[in-house]
């Protein structure tokens, strides 16, 4: 199953990437790159992905049964999810709308 050719976690990294840029420039007050914490939080987030255990069948994280970020960690990438979700509509809309068919995706 899956798409293959590292399709899927290839997004997920973008939208990752999208949804830190948001969250670290809104409430960070960066502008070209990220904070030093955000950076380390999403070279971690990058860790978590090289090493899902789905690979290409991976859920989105709303949906996943396993929880492979450390519990401190597991809240942060909440947060982020919570600030940077509504606000990729405007700002990236073709990563969010194969975040949504991602999310209907089944296993």
């Amino acid at each position: 199953g899956g798409e293959g050719d590292g399709l899927r976690i290839a997004r997920e990294i973008d939208t990752l990437t999208a949804m830190i840029r948001i969250y670290c420039r809104d409430l960070h007050g960066t502008q070209d790159d990220i904070c030093p914490g955000c950076l380390e939080f999403q070279e971690y987030a990058f860790k978590r992905l090289e090493k899902c255990f789905f690979r290409e069948d991976k859920p989105t994280c709303a949906r996943c049964t396993v929880h492979c970020y450390k519990p401190h960690l597991r809240e942060r990438i909440r947060e982020v999810m919570r600030y940077a979700g509504p606000r990729m509509v405007c700002r990236h809309p073709i990563l969010t709308f194969f975040h949504v068919l991602d999310g209907w995706r089944k296993r």
